[in-house]
């Protein structure tokens, strides 16, 4: 005879399974045999990698700087005009046999100029009047000389004044983002620092990261201070500014010469007298005016918060474009 499970005695078997099987898990899982944590994510280092693309922004004590650089000796009037992404800079330098240099007169961030330049006005009468105001002041008409920053370089109203440039007899030189961070290098590190220091130059088309390694000066770029006319993520610029930074020896981190229009900036808030040199305060202590302003610190925040360092210090006197003079 053939026995028959009632519906109720099936529902109690079926709970017996599942109670076993229940218990048989915890006891696997509390003896060690499944790590049920395995597969979920660690809430600590998710936490880590998220701050990274949200780092407040960096507060240190101003650490204090006194160098002064050695005058030149019966040196030759140098100059040089720079076609930056935000317009022209113009430097008169003296320049000895031993390299030793001072600035003698600059126009900064000459926009308007550009701007004229670029929209379709007579380009060689400005440019003409451009050469005269060095020839002016002394500077021989062969020791002047022309320099395409890289972050100009992409932009298509450049192309306009280079042909008006070279229409004057005049060469014009174009850098690489790399060289241009060497050339900063060369004009800003002082010969005492060079062990112990970088060079970050923040522009409006891109940021450049020197430093010496050995006999060899690496540059490196990343994002400059405009890089929110492109709809790039003010994460996504840190991000990428902390990567390049953070290739910097930690034994070259201890002071950072820093360069650019932001920095120029954010100097200017904190001078004393004409010094020529000034350290800048840290990136938490500054409040941001305009997108350019919040972008740089952006930048500087990411350099400041990877490389941990606490002194970066702006020279009044400094360009890339002077540590081209220094080449010839």
């Amino acid at each position: 005879m053939r026995t028959r499970l009632t519906p109720f005695a099936k529902f109690l078997i079926l709970i017996v399974v599942v109670a076993a099987l229940f218990f048989g898990y915890r006891m696997l899982s509390n003896s060690g045999a499944i790590d049920i944590s395995a597969d979920l994510p660690n809430p600590t280092e998710q936490k880590k990698e998220n701050s990274k693309a949200d780092e407040k922004p960096t507060n240190f004590e101003v650490q204090k700087f006194d160098f002064t650089p050695p005058a030149p000796n019966n040196g030759t009037l140098k100059g040089v005009v720079e076609l930056g992404a935000a317009g022209f800079n113009s430097f008169i330098v003296e320049i000895d046999r031993n390299k030793n240099w001072s600035l003698k007169k600059a126009e900064w961030g000459n926009s308007l100029v550009y701007d004229g330049l670029a929209s379709g006005k007579d380009i060689t009468q400005g440019l003409k009047q451009y050469i005269a105001n060095m020839l002016d002041y002394g500077v021989g008409g062969r020791d002047i000389h022309f320099v395409v920053s890289s972050g100009a370089a992409k932009i298509a109203a450049t192309q306009k004044i280079i042909s008006g440039i070279k229409m004057l007899g005049y060469v014009v030189n174009t850098v690489t983002p790399e060289k241009e961070g060497q050339l900063a290098l060369r004009a800003t590190l002082p010969d005492a620092y060079q062990d112990k220091a970088f060079v970050v130059d923040i522009g409006s088309g891109n940021t450049k990261i020197s430093w010496i390694d050995g006999n060899k000066v690496n540059g490196l770029e990343t994002y400059g201070a405009k890089y929110y006319v492109d709809n790039t993520n003010p994460s996504e610029a840190y991000l990428d500014a902390r990567a390049k930074a953070a290739k910097i020896s930690s034994s070259k981190t201890r002071t950072c010469f820093i360069l650019g229009g932001v920095p120029y900036q954010l100097a200017k808030q904190v001078r004393q007298g004409d010094e020529r040199y000034t350290v800048l305060k840290a990136p938490g202590a500054y409040n941001p005016d305009g997108a350019k302003e919040e972008a740089g610190l952006n930048i500087y925040n990411a350099i400041a918060d990877v490389t941990g360092c606490k002194q970066f210090v702006f020279d009044w006197d400094a360009n890339f474009t002077i540590g081209f003079l220094l080449t010839l």
